[in-house]
This record gives C-alpha cells, sequence and structure tokens, in this order.
C-alpha cells in the first residue's frame, strides 16, 4: 500500500497528531472507556453488549456461534472470549455447549433473558446512533460515513501491527 504524504513530513506529522487527538476525543466523549455500562446506558460492559448483539444477529440469521467465532468478530483473544462468556453464563445470559462431532469449541447462545437483553441494546444503540446521526448535517453525513469506511479500513490494514 503506497503512503499518501501530500503536504511532507510536517504535515503528515500534524494529520496524525489531529487524527489520534480525534478520535482519542471521541472515544472519551461517546463513553467507551467506561468498562461497566455501555454507552447508551446498560449495566454491562461495551465487549458483552457487542457479544449479545452479534450472537442476536447470527440467531436471526440461522447460524451456530462458536466461541471461535466471538474471537474474529469482535477483536478480542481467546482467553477474554473465554471469560466474556463465562460472565454473560453467570448473568443468565447466554448458555455454552460443546459441540458433539469435535468436542473441543464451544457453542454460545443466547438465553431467552440474554435474548430480550439483547434486542434492548441493540434498540438503545440504534437511538443513541440516531441522535448522533441527527447531529451531523445532512449535507455532511455521506462524508463522514465514507471518511468512516477509510478509517476502518486503514485500521484493518494495520491489523496485527505493533509498532502503533
Amino acid at each position: 500500500m503506497a503512503s499518501r504524504n501530500e503536504g511532507g513530513p510536517t504535515q503528515a506529522r500534524e494529520d496524525v497528531e489531529q487524527l489520534r487527538t480525534l478520535v482519542q476525543e471521541f472515544v472519551r466523549s461517546f463513553g467507551l472507556l467506561v468498562t461497566r455500562k455501555t454507552p447508551c446506558g446498560f449495566p454491562v460492559s461495551p465487549s458483552h453488549a457487542h457479544a449479545l448483539m452479534l450472537l442476536l444477529q447470527r440467531a436471526a440469521q440461522g447460524r451456530t456461534t462458536q466461541q471461535s467465532d466471538l474471537v474474529s468478530a469482535l477483536g478480542i483473544d481467546k482467553s477474554n472470549i473465554a471469560r466474556l462468556c463465562e460472565r454473560m453464563v453467570a448473568a443468565g445470559h447466554a448458555e455454552q455447549t460443546v459441540p458433539q462431532a469435535d468436542g473441543r469449541g464451544r457453542i454460545v447462545t443466547l438465553t431467552p433473558q440474554g435474548t430480550r437483553l439483547a434486542h434492548r441494546i441493540e434498540q438503545g444503540s440504534l437511538d443513541r446512533f440516531s441522535a448522533v446521526t441527527a447531529g451531523i448535517p445532512a449535507s455532511k453525513r455521506r462524508a463522514v460515513i465514507g471518511a468512516l469506511v477509510d478509517l476502518n479500513a486503514a485500521v484493518a490494514a494495520t491489523a496485527g501491527r505493533t509498532d502503533t
């Protein structure tokens, strides 16, 4: 991937600093640093909420979910996913079973209580993003979304690097 350094090294450094500052500001103001509740106010960690929403989505698609699927989809390492699944089971939000075919992986499914909570979190997330979207002028929304697509692609392209 070619580097696009249109303004020279000084401009590139300024761009890096501005991007870093803006992403940090977003993370802080959106509430992503709070570990015991979601940005939309539910009393579970953001990773717990994302796992519930992912399980809900995959169940609606008729797909089973193994812990390894959560590792891939959420970008969380295997040992932390195992602990997250244990917390979801302890909270009554999920169940785990070992598939008879291989006996190694664990299938994770929502309980009725977990399904209800996942639906509430999903709606809370939609409500929060609706409010945020409404705060962006309509004429700039496509540009903001496009910039986030580019940002996600850039982050994905650097996945696994340890020099950042």
